[in-house]
């Protein structure tokens, strides 16, 4: 008992010196103490607490920022209110949903191209344009691990419009963008390593397995080039300079199991020199690989395009501070992060300095398994501790001099979280507008902190307000596996629509399909056969459609496009033929389409499926099967 309260007296006066871990050793004096924290678990926050911290949004009121969630494996993006932590919206990406009819109707079919037999995705890391190192509302980007994509969310529409996939590499991971002058490139890092060319020829020699960096052009959508690695790459981050992207890089030892990747103390944070690189494309100094035309460049050990800066030990977050000065990788198996100068990258690349660590300005231990780095704007951090539970705020130039030999303490404080947190975010804090008001810890594990729902838990997300001296957690929010990023951008940087453009070029192959047709969009219902292809054109006014029957022949292959000439916000219509597999979205002033075959001979209803009227169960037509 005397120990367990020396432990609870430090831990009061030095939090940031007393781990999680030694603080929870004994359930028993916490329960004998009453004080609930035996388990480790605190209790929920309430309502009264969120009102305290500001965290509150009332109804009719509007959420400060957007948060943009990746969904993880389920595919999708998830729109939340900050500080509400209400989910807003759901953008499917890489995933089927029936509700909009993403993955059904021929629009979004056309965005996922060939690669619409992959029904799964897994979304890790949404980022936002910039513009001079600051938002711009123009797009969202999001990687796909699962299936090698990178995918284009039109911030106006928040609907999926580009994506591409990676050619002569494996499973995209970290992804940032290029932060200045603007947004040309996208930043992504390929973790696994492969043979080249991978065909079957080199299966079990690790020695011929590489991967490589990619960037795409941010306007078209194309891979402008790649560049060869060592090691395996994992997150990525731009620098505010235009000159440098910055990428963690583990399995130094080249291996294909767990042991072998371990084995070394240093693996690389591995900086790219944009200009060079963009320098040797143009003068035609890269190869391509069979079946891909992208230029590829040699950036592994030696290279004039690339500086591997050794750190401890499987590197995995790798953030930008938002003054520009430092990268920050986190070291996953060191308690430390490696805080690296742009300045003295410059001076590497310069040739004044002959051991890259010289690039290393402090190393500061923080605690067990940290993973991300955020930031505040004031001068402060905050990395995950993903085995100690915690967040650990500290101080980057009390960290610097630190290492210099200078006796000063750069942790100002440690807060439990519920558990085991990877991603962290603050908002504006990947920009050069950080405001230092808010945090977002994504958990993993929430084990007895909501309802239990059976064997497949909750992951949670908590809210947390640094706008002060000490970090308050205000709020829990339990969501569905699995938001592995977050970003958090103010409402002052986005513009979306509340209803569509009709020359929304979203919908402008079918507009021009109508228009060889004959068919003016917003005004024609007519059936138009061309062989076994039927094209079926309505209107859609709330609670009608503008045909309430058509006819076609069984094995038919029946394409149906609605205009939605509504023009009051919320008024969405549906479309959804009864056992065909056919759902869509039509939002106001929006046309969209979806083809299916007529295999079953017969009466076949359709209806809305988006409550739009008093009337809407009346808003339904038949299609007419003959035999």
């Amino acid at each position: 008992m005397a120990e367990q309260e020396k432990q609870l007296k430090e831990k009061q006066e030095n939090p940031e010196q007393v781990s999680r871990r030694k603080f929870l050793t004994s359930t028993a004096f916490a329960s004998a103490a009453g004080l609930g924290m035996g388990t480790g678990i605190m209790p929920n926050v309430g309502l009264a607490a969120r009102n305290k911290y500001n965290a509150e949004v009332g109804p009719g009121e509007l959420d400060e920022y957007y948060g943009f969630w990746s969904g993880g494996h389920s595919g999708e993006v998830r729109i939340l209110g900050i500080p509400s932590m209400r989910e807003l919206m759901r953008i499917p990406v890489f995933n089927i949903d029936s509700a909009t009819g993403w993955g059904i109707s021929n629009e979004s079919k056309e965005v996922l191209g060939t690669d619409t037999p992959h029904l799964n995705g897994d979304a890790h890391h949404p980022h936002m344009s910039m513009t001079d190192g600051r938002y711009d509302g123009r797009y969202v980007f999001i990687n796909d691990k699962a299936n090698t994509r990178v995918a284009r969310i039109r911030c106006d529409i928040m609907k999926t419009d580009k994506i591409t996939h990676i050619p002569n590499v494996s499973a995209i991971h970290g992804l940032r963008v290029q932060k200045v002058p603007r947004t040309n490139y996208v930043f992504c890092n390929a973790e696994f390593r492969i043979p080249h060319p991978n065909d079957g020829r080199d299966l079990t020699d690790p020695k011929k397995y590489y991967t490589m960096f990619t960037a795409i052009n941010a306007d078209t959508m194309e891979v402008a080039w790649q560049v060869i690695v060592d090691g395996n790459l994992d997150n990525t981050d731009a620098d505010y300079a235009g000159k440098y992207a910055c990428s963690t890089c583990y399995n130094s030892e080249g291996a294909v199991d767990l042991a072998g990747t371990m084995r070394n103390e240093r693996d690389w944070a591995v900086v790219f020199n944009i200009p060079r690189i963009e320098a040797a494309v143009k003068a035609g100094k890269h190869t391509t690989l069979a079946g891909s035309d992208v230029p590829v460049l040699d950036g592994r050990h030696g290279s004039q395009l690339t500086v591997y800066i050794p750190v401890p030990k499987s590197p995995h977050g790798l953030n930008t501070s938002p003054d520009g000065e430092y990268f920050v990788a986190n070291g996953k198996l060191s308690p430390t992060v490696s805080i690296i100068s742009t300045a003295k990258i410059d001076d590497w690349f310069a040739g004044k300095l002959k051991n890259p660590r010289d690039t290393i300005v402090g190393e500061p231990e923080l605690g067990l398994g940290p993973l991300h780095t955020a930031f505040d704007g004031r001068g402060n951090a905050y990395t995950t501790l993903f085995i100690d539970s915690q967040i650990a705020k500290w101080n980057i130039a009390d960290a610097i001099k630190a290492y210099q030999g200078e006796k000063v303490r750069y942790i100002r404080q440690k807060l439990d979280v519920q558990y085991q947190p990877g991603h962290n975010h603050t908002t504006m804090g990947e920009t050069r507008d950080a405001d230092g008001k808010w945090l977002v810890a994504l958990c993993k594990f929430s084990k007895d902190r909501f309802l239990p729902c059976g064997p497949l838990h909750p992951e949670n997300d908590q809210l947390i307000d640094i706008s002060g001296e000490k970090m308050k957690l205000v709020h829990d929010g339990p969501t569905y596996a699995e938001p592995h990023d977050c970003m958090m951008v103010h409402r002052s940087k986005m513009k979306p629509l509340k209803i569509w453009k009709r020359d929304d070029p979203f919908f402008a192959t079918t507009a021009a399909m109508a228009k060889k047709d004959g068919i003016t969009l917003e005004k024609d219902n007519k059936v138009i056969r061309d062989g076994k292809k039927v094209r079926v054109y309505m209107t859609s006014v709330a609670p009608n459609y503008g045909l309430t029957e058509f006819t076609v022949k069984k094995g038919d292959q029946v394409t149906v496009t609605i205009t939605n000439m509504d023009k009051i916000e919320d008024v969405t219509h549906g479309f959804c033929m009864v056992n065909h597999g056919v759902s869509m979205e039509i939002g106001p002033q929006q046309t969209a389409s979806v083809t299916f075959m007529a295999n079953q001979a017969g009466v076949h209803w359709y209806y809305c499926h988006w409550f739009c009227h008093a009337l809407h169960m009346e808003m339904r037509g038949r299609m007419l099967v003959e035999a």
